[in-house]
């Protein structure tokens, strides 16, 4: 993702951010984490609490490194999330958006989709933007894919509006639900369409 499309992400971000310090529940029990994948995958920002969260500027370059991707998402959960456990509450179920313009360059990704679909320590929403992203690719992560078709700037904000709604409809429920597990998405913005 180059060009106006990573200035869009970058700008949908800020965005976002601004939206859900705008919410109070969100303030008090969203938290938010950003990782990239090209060449290779790093976490930007660990898992940060909305108050205390910088957007990351962001790049893009090289390929679709879409395994080490996904691998170090696994990892992030292994690491920021707590269990629930007999002596505590852990974490509800993250919410992750997964966006990708391309088709995996590795040979290690179905590997570690096969995980994430095997352990669902989330609730996974994989995004293909444009025509260049590999469709099949992200169901093989999750059975939630919505196609951005449109790349523009005013496509990508209302994405981020869409992604903002539902960050602040799951938080609303935290605790609501005794097992922390599925979600409610609302409904997604026009040109924005669900992948059956």
């Amino acid at each position: 993702m180059q060009g106006t499309p990573i200035e869009s992400v970058k700008s949908g971000i800020r965005q976002l951010h601004r939206d859900l310090l705008g919410d109070p529940q969100s303030i008090e029990s969203a938290y938010l984490s950003v990782l990239t994948f090209g060449n290779d995958a790093q976490q930007l920002v660990p898992l940060t609490e909305v108050a205390m969260f910088n957007p990351p500027e962001l790049s893009a370059s090289g390929t679709t490194n879409f395994g080490a991707g996904l691998r170090l998402l696994l990892d992030s959960f292994e690491r920021e999330l707590v269990r629930t456990t007999a002596e505590q509450k852990g974490d509800w179920r993250p919410l992750v958006f997964i966006l990708s313009d391309g088709a995996p360059t590795d040979a290690e990704w179905p590997m570690y989709a096969q995980q994430l679909r095997e352990r669902r320590p989330a609730n996974i929403i994989a995004v293909a933007c444009g025509d260049q992203a590999d469709v099949e690719a992200l169901k093989q992560v999750t059975e939630i894919v919505i196609k951005m078709q449109d790349m523009s700037p005013d496509a990508f904000k209302s994405f981020f509006r869409f992604v903002s709604a539902s960050i602040k409809q799951t938080s609303a429920k935290v605790g609501a639900v005794a097992d922390g597990g599925g979600i409610t998405l609302p409904p997604p913005p026009p040109g924005i369409t669900i992948v059956p």
